[in-house]
């Protein structure tokens, strides 16, 4: 028997107590959201005008921009919304499309990130097969296969989630729709999509992470191995910059949503989620174009181009 849902729409109540600081937060929450967007897009467009950046590592990094414009672009509306009005009002179903944007920008992005790690690997540690690995055909392949990963790690989650019975309360702690709070508002079992949802993170977000740590290793070594100082800290430059963003990523990912949260607030879960939300996407592109010399190449001739 198919059973109708009891709410239709959803209360998001964001960040209710910031009282006298609202004004300073959600101007800060614009100036956040408009650099994370003209970053990203500014990464783009430099790698399509750009021959100098006509490489598989500047190409990865273009897909990593369009995953940070969507989960930006997916989460800080509604989170400006709830800071100016106390709270924001989403249907159920678009509840479910915003966790399913979500899902495929973030499952996109660790797999993409290992694959990043991977050019750096054998661009390291591999130098003479680096052209005739990471060609054209291998980078279009691995992107489009990333993508669909992705889609069809949201699509097992949404149809399953779409399938509850969701009788209330109608009221989320948070600032967007996220899996647990979505799934405390069901009144079906949900011990089965719980299951599924710890096997499908383990392989999107774990598996991930292991030929990443490999990779870093044998760079490690491979760098150790190489006599002069001048030449580590050209090697270690390389992938300095992908090292920091995995970091990032990683760390808040991993203390959020693979650790027990019993012992988390809920003040320290939404802070959390605003690190891989909010600031990881805005600082991605200021951490490849400061610490990158061939972005910054790019950005002086477009702006000489201009002139």
């Amino acid at each position: 028997m198919v059973m109708r849902n009891n709410i239709t729409s959803i209360i998001l109540l964001g960040f209710p107590n910031l009282q006298n600081f609202t004004f300073l937060f959600f101007c800060l929450l614009i100036i956040i959201y408009c650099g994370t967007i003209l970053g990203n897009l500014l990464i783009m467009v430099l790698y399509l005008m750009s021959k100098a950046l006509q490489s598989p590592m500047y190409f990865f990094i273009t897909q990593l921009s369009v995953c940070d414009i969507l989960v930006t672009t997916d989460t800080v509306p509604t989170l400006l919304h709830t800071v100016l009005y106390g709270r924001c009002t989403v249907t159920l179903l678009g509840c479910i499309i915003q966790f399913s944007v979500f899902v495929t920008s973030e499952s996109s992005e660790c797999l993409l990130l290992s694959v990043m790690c991977y050019d750096r690997y054998l661009a390291i540690c591999n130098p003479l097969r680096y052209h005739s690995i990471m060609n054209h055909m291998f980078c279009i392949s691995s992107v489009i296969m990333i993508w669909s990963v992705g889609f069809i790690v949201t699509l097992i989650n949404s149809i399953c989630i779409y399938s509850f019975y969701f009788c209330g309360p109608h009221i989320i702690d948070h600032f967007y729709c996220d899996y647990e709070p979505i799934l405390q508002l069901s009144c079906s079992d949900t011990s089965t999509i719980q299951k599924l949802h710890v096997i499908m993170g383990s392989i999107v977000v774990m598996v991930p992470l292991i030929p990443i740590v490999m990779s870093y290793v044998y760079i490690a070594i491979a760098i150790l191995k190489i006599p002069s100082i001048t030449g580590r800290h050209k090697a270690f430059s390389t992938c300095s910059s992908h090292l920091i963003v995995v970091s990032l990523f990683y760390g808040t990912l991993m203390i959020v949503y693979m650790f027990p949260r019993k012992g988390h607030s809920a003040i320290l879960s939404k802070v959390l989620s605003l690190m891989y939300t909010v600031l990881t996407p805005l600082l991605n592109p200021i951490i490849y174009t400061l610490r990158n010399k061939d972005i910054k190449e790019a950005l002086h001739k477009l702006k000489l181009r201009k002139k």
